[in-house]
């Protein structure tokens, strides 16, 4: 059948039915992402190839097996991965499978907000002294080689065991990299602006320095005061109640315009040293 044969309908008919497919293939992939199905999918592409080459070079017995192997698998994955299954019809049932919904991205972003929130207020209250500089555009490979690496996922429990007073890691900054704590025990460099307040410490210093030479967001708590403060560009915020650091780290870990970055960072009156 030549090309011609095919009106303009079928050609965008098939066009659509291909992307659809190619999206269904897509979703069902982030769906068993990190999971056991994924050598499940290695074992049936190695199966395939094995009956292939069977057919090809006239090993009958061993296509033989192979065609079993595929007969009665399909019945071995339900089995086998019922609780993924599972999780795919839950999701298909609350409309998230094939929605645009929220994407592996914004769930770690979601995550971090929430553990370092977490970790914040209960170091704040307890006057447990920390500083977390967060990686944004600008690398942070120099100042995590100084550290002790990591290269763990964030959790408020790791930040605040990290920050415990006497203990090996506790003494330094943090840098988070990628949504993952990838050091601990690191050095930042210290500020050397004259404007600085002599009520300031060494974290605030460090945390400002940091702030005048990257982009990145770097959260301080206050040993002697259990204050909560955040640096980026230069500019100190100091006292922040739980909801205004949640609310503010939330708005940068969402990835807005540079445009609106301005109207964030001044919401709040600024308070400089």
């Amino acid at each position: 059948m030549s090309l011609s044969n095919f009106t303009f309908f079928d050609i965008i008919t098939n066009v659509v039915d291909i992307i659809v497919v190619w999206f269904v293939i897509y979703k069902t992939l982030m769906v068993i992402k990190g999971t056991k199905a994924v050598q499940l999918l290695k074992g049936i592409f190695v199966i395939i190839v094995v009956k292939s080459l069977s057919g090809l070079f006239g090993l009958n017995t061993l296509g033989w097996l192979m065609e079993q192997a595929m007969s009665w698998g399909f019945i071995a994955v339900i089995v086998i991965f019922q609780p993924e299954l599972r999780r795919a019809l839950e999701q298909l049932g609350r409309g998230k499978l094939f929605s645009r919904g929220m994407s592996q991205e914004e769930n770690e972003n979601e995550h971090a907000v929430e553990a370092i929130s977490k970790a914040v207020s209960y170091m704040a209250k307890r006057r447990i002294g920390a500083l977390i500089s967060i990686e944004r555009e600008t690398g942070l490979t120099d100042y995590i080689e100084t550290g002790i690496p990591l290269d763990s996922k964030i959790s408020a429990e790791l930040l605040i065991n990290i920050f415990i007073p006497n203990t090996p890691l506790h003494d330094g900054a943090v840098i988070l990299q990628k949504n993952k704590v990838a050091a601990a025990a690191c050095y930042l460099p210290l500020s050397e602006s004259p404007f600085i307040s002599k009520e300031l410490g060494t974290r605030h210093r460090a945390a400002l320095g940091v702030s005048e030479v990257t982009d990145c967001l770097t959260v301080v708590v206050s040993e002697e005061t259990g204050g909560v403060s955040l640096t980026r560009n230069g500019d100190l915020h100091r006292d922040l109640s739980a909801e205004e650091f949640k609310d503010m780290l939330s708005k940068e870990f969402s990835h807005l315009n540079k445009a609106a970055t301005p109207t964030l960072w001044n919401w709040r009156g600024k308070k400089n040293g």
